[in-house]
């Protein structure tokens, strides 16, 4: 079984810009302690721009997609296999030289592009891009274009940090890869209400079997923006992707209206009158923070969208969804 790595990444410093927030945003700081910080308009913006070899190299066939996006020939979003690896911290508070209050962001990519961003300014202008529309769709911040390069490394220390990163996207030979082992003993899976049905269109649709004759079928749709965005979280296991959706108001009445759909690079879970689930990885990396910022999925969901997102397509032949009463969640394997 091959589970994502947990990988300690210490960066060593590159270069920093400074931009400005264009309009106000609430941050959500879960370390040491869940805190909110605000952010006025025009409130300043650090961001170093580090390097790590623990993070991913870029994949091969990446290197034509980047060139594309240089020379103005194609999107800086491009598809997920074609991206380059960047970790972006939370933001945290710090003060400008003249005192004042401004927020920091550390962006940290793999150690081998640091040569070509000292060389290639173009190349340096694409990963500055990159990374502020990586703080963008973590942070949902609006960030401005027009960039200071202060004369410093870095805006404060940089600090090692742990990070669990999907272990497909290490590749052979790199020190965090790890084999995937086929065929793994999978878990027993207690209390299980129901299973997947496969469509003809190779989606997967589940609907749990009535536990209770008198719960009505019709009525009007919910509105999903009022309901609920439940958490979430995924990891690798094996050659399985493992998501679990934890619903702890599910009840066994409320599992005879649930719905699930699941595409390649789709997710959707409506449990009607409590939650409702849409993580579409088809979609760029800031219209998919905005997308989940706007249903209430917070940063630890996005976060997790994201990392999904650099994974392979969802096995929907493959896969199978079983409702866990006693743990109050949702399995899904595929």
């Amino acid at each position: 079984m091959a589970p994502n790595v947990s990988v300690n990444v210490s960066p060593s410093p590159g270069f920093c810009v400074k931009s400005t927030s264009l309009q106000s945003a609430r941050l959500t700081k879960s370390e040491p302690n869940p805190t909110r910080i605000s952010v006025p308009q025009g409130r300043k913006v650090f961001i170093n721009i580090a390097w790590s070899r623990d993070v991913p190299p870029s994949p091969e066939g990446a290197e034509e997609a980047i060139e594309l996006a240089i020379r103005g020939n194609g999107p800086v979003e491009q598809d997920t296999k074609d991206m380059i690896s960047v970790f972006v911290s939370e933001g945290r508070e710090d003060t400008d030289k003249a005192g004042k209050p401004s927020l920091v962001f550390d962006c940290i990519y793999h150690t081998s592009l640091r040569s070509r961003a000292l060389k290639d300014v173009e190349f340096k202008s694409f990963l500055i891009e990159l990374a502020l529309l990586r703080i963008e769709s973590q942070a949902s911040l609006s960030l401005s274009r027009t960039l200071g390069t202060p004369n410093i490394p870095s805006k404060g220390v940089l600090k090692s940090r742990p990070v669990s990163i999907p272990a497909s996207l290490f590749p052979p030979g790199h020190h965090h890869y790890l084999p995937v082992i086929e065929n793994p003993t999978q878990p027993l899976i207690e209390e299980v209400v129901t299973g997947t049905a496969i469509s003809p269109n190779h989606g997967v649709s589940m609907s749990a079997t009535p536990l209770d004759s008198g719960v009505s079928k019709g009525g009007a749709e919910p509105n999903d923006m009022a309901l609920e965005t439940p958490t979430w979280a995924w990891k690798q296991e094996g050659p399985q992707i493992r998501i679990t959706v934890q619903v702890p108001k599910l009840t066994h009445a409320a599992i005879s209206s649930a719905t699930l759909d699941l595409e390649p690079r789709r997710l959707t879970l409506l449990i009607p009158s409590l939650y409702s689930l849409d993580i579409d990885l088809n979609l760029t990396d800031a219209a998919l923070g905005q997308a989940l910022f706007r249903s209430g999925a917070g940063p630890h969901g996005t976060e997790q969208a994201l990392m999904l997102k650099r994974a392979r397509d969802l096995n929907v032949d493959g896969a199978r969804a079983e409702w866990r009463i006693k743990d109050r969640c949702l399995l899904i394997l595929a």
